[in-house]
C-alpha cells in the first residue's frame, strides 16, 4: 500500500513552468492554477496573476472615466485637448503587458517576485 499523495492535474509540470503559465491568460489561467495546484510557489503566482488582471482592469476603467471627464471639461473651455490624455492609455497598457512578461520571467527563474501593492495582499491571502 502506497502512502504517497495522488498526483494532481498539474503534477507533470515543474513549478517554474506552472508559475509562468499562471500569467499566460490573465485571470483565467491564474484561477485554474489556483484551484488545481497545491504548491505554494504556483499558488502565489496564480493569485498574483488574478490580482494583476483585476488591477489592470480597474486602472483602465479609471483612466477611461478621467479621460472622458477631462475631454468634456477641456471641450467646454474651447480647448479640445482631452484626446491627449487618451494617448496615455496605450502606454499604460504597454506597461501592464511588460509587467506580465516580467512576472513570467521571474516565475520561470523560480523567483517569488512580489508586484508592489498586489504582491503583499496576495501573499497574505495564499498563506492563510
Amino acid at each position: 500500500m502506497s502512502t504517497t499523495e495522488p498526483a494532481g492535474p498539474t503534477a507533470g509540470l515543474e513549478s517554474n513552468v506552472a508559475g509562468l503559465l499562471c500569467y499566460l491568460f490573465g485571470w483565467v489561467s491564474g484561477l485554474i492554477f489556483l484551484l488545481l495546484d497545491k504548491r505554494p510557489f504556483v499558488r502565489f503566482h496564480a493569485a498574483q496573476s488574478i490580482g494583476l488582471t483585476v488591477g489592470a482592469g480597474a486602472l483602465s476603467i479609471a483612466l477611461w472615466i478621467v479621460t472622458i471627464i477631462f475631454g468634456i471639461i477641456t471641450t467646454a473651455m474651447g480647448v479640445p485637448f482631452g484626446f491627449l490624455l487618451g494617448l496615455l492609455f496605450p502606454l499604460i497598457m504597454l506597461g501592464i503587458f511588460a509587467m506580465f512578461i516580467f512576472c513570467m520571467f521571474k516565475a520561470y527563474n523560480n523567483e517569488k517576485y512580489k508586484v508592489p501593492f498586489v504582491g503583499n495582499i496576495v501573499e497574505k491571502m495564499v498563506n492563510n
